[in-house]
């Protein structure tokens, strides 16, 4: 069964961060083959992996859409599985983990059936490898449209300012609301650099989620992402990975004990 985590939460508050060392993580502890997505059209989870960035989900719409539209889509191919080959082709392989970069949002016009065909191309990749990890965007588009696969773990990824808890707050009641079918879900505070306030502790407390641990300020990342370093050659010398580590080994420990 593949184990399937999404990273959520405002923008600049650390997610592609903490993706890169989740996907570290399971490297580690061998839980590998993994599929990185950066479904954020940003699309720099490449650079924290140190791997390439190859053609993107969103390409792949684009194209698709102006063959369909322009009467030039080969008759008698059958939709879903050219987008099967298409999304296959998009991923960058590495010796335990691949890439896949969804791209940039559609643009003007109905995509609703070409998103279904997407999604469920990208879920039966997803299911020949062991993890799948998701960086995504700083909205909420691929919870509230429901584009992703079922969600082990989802962890909400704030930063110790109220308006990063606003965020969270928003992410909870979409949940909530929406029926996301999310395992489980919990709060990790980033860049944190002493005690974290009793008004943001008390306000996080009332989210509906745990406060599964904070992550410390970390000058290394600053430095490795000035120089366009990869973030997972970070070990256990620097101040932000073994807080990460314990949060994962913890909540997937969780995890693993659940299941059949």
């Amino acid at each position: 069964m593949t184990l399937t985590i999404a990273i959520v939460g405002k923008g600049g508050t650390g997610k592609t961060t903490f993706a890169s060392l989740t996907v570290k993580y399971l490297t580690e502890i061998g839980m590998t083959p993994v599929l990185a997505i950066d479904a954020d059209p940003s699309a720099n989870l490449n650079m924290a992996l140190g791997m390439e960035l190859g053609d993107t989900v969103g390409q792949i719409r684009e194209d698709t859409r102006d063959q369909v539209t322009g009467g030039t889509f080969a008759p008698g191919v059958s939709k879903p599985d050219w987008f099967q080959y298409q999304v296959e082709n998009c991923v960058v392989e590495g010796d335990d983990v691949d890439l896949i970069s969804m791209g940039r949002p559609e643009g003007p016009g109905c995509y609703c059936a070409a998103n279904h065909m997407l999604r469920e191309a990208i879920d039966r990749l997803g299911n020949s490898y062991k993890a799948v990890v998701i960086d995504n965007e700083a909205g909420m588009e691929h919870i509230s449209r429901q584009t992703t696969r079922d969600v082990d773990w989802l962890f909400i990824v704030t930063d110790p300012s109220q308006r990063g808890l606003v965020a969270a707050e928003q992410i909870v009641y979409l949940i909530d609301s929406l029926g996301a079918r999310i395992a489980h879900a919990g709060l990790v505070v980033n860049r944190v650099t002493g005690d974290l306030s009793p008004a943001w502790s008390e306000r996080a407390a009332a989210l509906g989620v745990p406060l599964l641990g904070a992550v410390p300020q970390d000058p290394g990342v600053s430095v490795r992402d000035a120089d366009g370093l990869p973030l997972v050659d970070l070990d256990g010398s620097s101040a932000i990975y073994p807080a990460v580590k314990a949060i994962l080994e913890k909540c997937l420990m969780e995890t693993t004990a659940q299941r059949p």
